[in-house]
């Protein structure tokens, strides 16, 4: 009797129990790593997919900020726009209103003797002026070689074209700027309400009047267009380097911060918000670091004009706008002289209204956005995390006429 026959093991053959037992646990092996692999690959298409759904979110909610900001900056905060430019021509005001707290009783005052729609006046025309700057400046970028826009890798030539572009542009709307400027500063009570298209007529008339001699102290177009350009282009260039810097600061900020978590996205997807606010800081930066040199300006601008202006030390009268300056230097001096270094920032606290205001739409608008994008969108329920399922033991084979265990 041989050894197979000792064993009870005869017409049985090894190799094929080897065979059936490798074969059932490699069945069973190959179907739990299927599963794991399915669940990765389901679990890898919900966070791609996630991933799109909150950058479409950002884009929406980036788009809608857009355009809150963009009415925030024309409708909602024309009335500071309107205090401001008041103060800054009242050269013999006993208030300066550099902090913003002493201006609410002179608004309360202000609505109490005319009405609220007051500090919304000569918006129509500074809505006019803004149009018409982006006009003439897009008509003579097609006309002229000059670039409408420039970047860091621009050459020195385009640079120039580009400056000139933005000088020429602010010359030809010099003498409409001033018309919208007497519209946004003289008083409702005390003059005619001017027409939608008033600034035109306005503004060809001063600019056919060359001299300017035809109102006695006006001063001539031609000496408001040279510090007019001056402080246009010095206050863009300004903004742009602020802009262009602090773009790039956010996004070195936002690079460093998902590196340190180990992850950087090859796509940012904040780029629009963070050349938004960009842009936000640029424009305060600019105002803030311009704002004696508008003061000056806008004083020369009204000269002559025979302008009547809302009394701001109180808000219950009102008062002419009467100066001699002979021109930007001379007003300079007689303000420092008569009025001291606080007299060119009469207004400022409406400048900080201003950006206050600004600031928290934006903040509001971004959060209330936010929160209704993240209630509309629908999360997917998270998938269960894989369980690791071992092969069955086999614990007995059946033969036929035998029974064999296994421990």
């Amino acid at each position: 009797m041989n050894s197979a026959n000792m064993a009870g093991l005869e017409g049985f053959s090894g190799a094929n129990l080897n065979l059936n037992l490798y074969d059932t646990r490699d069945d069973a092996l190959w179907e739990s790593e299927g599963l794991l692999v399915h669940q990765q690959m389901q679990r890898s298409r919900s966070m791609t997919k996630s991933n799109d759904d909150d950058i479409a979110l950002k884009k929406y909610v980036g788009t809608g900020v857009q355009v809150v900001s963009l009415i925030a900056e024309n409708l909602l905060c024309h009335p500071f726009v309107v205090l401001r430019r008041q103060c800054q021509v009242h050269n013999n005001s006993k208030k300066t209103h550099i902090i913003p707290i002493t201006l609410v009783p002179v608004m309360c005052h202000l609505h109490q003797h005319q009405s609220i729609t007051t500090l919304w006046k000569g918006l129509g025309s500074t809505l006019l002026i803004r149009g018409m700057h982006k006009g003439v400046e897009d008509l003579i970028s097609k006309v002229t070689p000059w670039p409408k826009e420039i970047t860091w890798y621009s050459t020195l030539k385009q640079f120039f074209q580009h400056a000139l572009l933005k000088c020429v542009t602010i010359a030809v709307v010099t003498p409409f700027y001033s018309a919208s400027l007497v519209e946004t500063v003289q008083s409702d009570i005390a003059s005619e309400k001017p027409g939608l298209f008033d600034i035109f007529r306005e503004g060809f008339m001063r600019l056919l009047t060359w001299n300017g001699s035809s109102k006695g102290r006006m001063l001539p177009i031609w000496a408001l267009v040279l510090p007019t350009v001056t402080l246009g282009i010095a206050r863009y260039f300004v903004q742009m380097v602020v802009e262009g810097s602090a773009s790039r600061l956010m996004l070195v900020r936002y690079r460093n911060k998902q590196e340190s978590t180990g992850a950087l996205p090859r796509n940012i997807p904040n780029t629009a918000e963070i050349e938004f606010n960009a842009a936000l800081m640029g424009t305060i930066a600019g105002d803030v670091l311009f704002y004696p040199f508008e003061t000056i300006l806008h004083r020369l601008h009204l000269q002559g004009t025979r302008t009547i202006v809302d009394n701001l030390d109180t808000g219950r009268s009102v008062l002419p706008i009467l100066t001699n300056y002979h021109g930007p230097v001379d007003c300079y001096e007689s303000c420092l002289r008569n009025e001291g270094v606080f007299g060119l920032y009469k207004g400022f606290g409406a400048l900080i209204f201003q950006y206050a205001a600004h600031i928290a739409v934006i903040r509001i608008t971004r959060f209330i956005l936010t929160e209704v994008t993240t209630l509309m969108h629908k999360p997917q329920k998270p998938l269960q995390p894989p369980t690791t399922s071992s092969p069955p033991v086999i614990t007995n084979i059946s033969v036929p006429g035998q029974t064999y265990l296994f421990p």
